[in-house]
Order: C-alpha cells, then structure tokens, then sequence
C-alpha cells in the first residue's frame, strides 16, 4: 500500500496502519507472522475437513474453526478499509480482491452447500510472505515471467486455435472411422471424438475413449507422434520472450540510489530489492 494512502498523522488510524501496512517495524512483523500463521492453519483445517473419516467425526468441531477464522478476517478486512485513506484503491487492488474473496466462501456455504471449500483461496494470501521475509527480488523475478507470458498471449492463442481446428478435424475423421464405419461406442458423436482427439494429442492419454479398428489405431499413432512436437511449441514461444526479457533487464543500467541495484524490469518505475523509486 503506497504512503499517499497513508491516514492523518498522530491518529489512531496512522498508527494500525503501520502495523497492517507497512513490513519493516517490529509490530507490523509480527502481525504479518501471526496473520501468515493463521492463513496457513485455516487452509490446512479447510483440507482436513475434506477427508470423509475426519469431517465426520469432528463436524461441528470443524465448523466452529472455521467461522472462528472466518471472523478474525472478516474483522482484519473491515479494519484495512477503514485505515486506508483511499478504500477502493485497497478493495480494487491484487490483495484486496484475495482478502475479500477468502471469506466470501464461509458466507456463501450458507445459500450454496460446500462452496466453503472454496476458502482454499486464502492460500493466495501468503504471497504476503515475499514482503515480510525480505523476498521482494523473488516477486521482480517472477514480473519478468509474467512479462514474457503476457508477451507471448497472441502466438500462443494463435497456437491454441490451431490445436483446436486440427483436433476437430482429426476428431470428425476418427467419428467416421470408428463411429460411423467401425460401429465402436466408444467414439457415438463428434463431440466426443474431439475430446479423444484434445486427450492423444497433448499426450495425456486416459484411455477411456479408445479406438478398435486398424485404421483407427494408425490415426491415433500418428496424433501422437505429432502431439510430441506440437508440446515444444508454446515452450518455445515463452523461452523467446523471456530471453528477449532477460536481454532487455541485462540492458538496463539503472541503478538503484538507496541499495545501488542494477538490472531491473524495464517496466519497473521502483527498485526490486529495497522498492525505492528509480
């Protein structure tokens, strides 16, 4: 949170700000401690609660953990829109959006059974953890990642409809050959053919669609020969563009005033070790 959303100075609001906001007092680290603490116990809780041998024997001792951390959010949520001086700069923000949506499942299990499990988001949370534990060069590390993907989404999408179309076609010819001609149940329409056409070609293989026929098996053993090489694709459209990324950091020269860090982002306005302005 950027200190222009920071409260009146010399109140109280200013000063749980600093706690929740800011990762570098002694109060503030150890509420990020206790809070990634909680968030971790909650999702283990949340998984235990899945196992069938567990959620029956302690149900209710379950659903009280549950709405006992439910709570303890609910309230660390309503006290962060309350500190901030900007409220939808918080609530609009990545973390904003995760600390609302890991205790909207608990409400929600109230109108939908089981949607609770959903509070599994609150895993998302422990990204905070970069923060506190001084990992911040992880979080520029993975923006160059996420550069490179985001660079990378029009080929890859290109890349994508072409499986596609292959696979439908392949698909339909398969429907022919096994449906139509063969008479094997296991391929009864078009539709179903293509998810045996997306499943051989990527490789995965489940074998519950499977064909009979000699001409049907050749048609499979070619699709998987050439889902082979179909998979390097967007391997090797995501390695350009984070080559061309390393290349660009490598380029830039500019170097931080406060810890005299150099090779950043070249989108990055702050420096990724101390998160000083450049």
């Amino acid at each position: 949170m950027k200190d222009d959303d920071r409260p009146e100075p010399d109140t109280i609001r200013e000063k749980i700000w600093e706690i929740i906001f800011r990762h570098d007092t002694p109060a503030s680290r150890r509420f990020d401690v206790i809070l990634l603490i909680l968030i971790t116990i909650s999702v283990v809780v949340i998984m235990l609660e899945s196992i069938e041998k567990y959620r029956i024997q302690h149900e209710s001792t379950f659903r009280i953990i549950e709405w006992a951390f439910t709570g303890l959010f609910t309230i660390e949520y309503l006290v962060r829109l309350w500190v901030v001086r900007r409220t939808h700069r918080y609530a609009f923000s990545f973390f904003g959006i995760v600390d609302l949506l890991s205790i909207l499942p608990t409400y929600l299990a109230l109108i939908f059974t089981g949607s609770h499990y959903f509070i599994v988001i609150r895993i998302l949370r422990l990204l905070r953890m970069f923060r506190v534990l001084k990992m911040v060069r992880h979080v520029g590390e993975a923006n160059v990642l996420l550069n490179a993907l985001m660079a990378s989404r029009s080929k890859i999408t290109v890349f994508l409809f072409s499986v596609l179309a292959l696979t439908s076609i392949l698909g339909t010819l398969m429907y022919l050959v096994e449906g139509v001609i063969y008479h094997n149940p296991a391929f009864p329409n078009i539709p179903e053919s293509i998810y045996w056409g997306i499943v051989t070609i990527s490789t995965t293989g489940y074998g519950d669609v499977t064909p009979t026929s000699p001409v049907g098996k050749l048609i499979t053993t070619a699709i998987m020969l050439m889902g082979y090489g179909i998979i390097a694709v967007p391997t090797g459209i995501v390695s350009a563009e984070l080559n061309m990324q390393l290349a660009a950091i490598r380029m830039d020269r500019r170097v931080c005033s406060n810890c005299k860090t150099e090779g950043h982002d070249p989108k990055a306005s702050h420096c990724k070790m101390c998160g000083d302005k450049l």
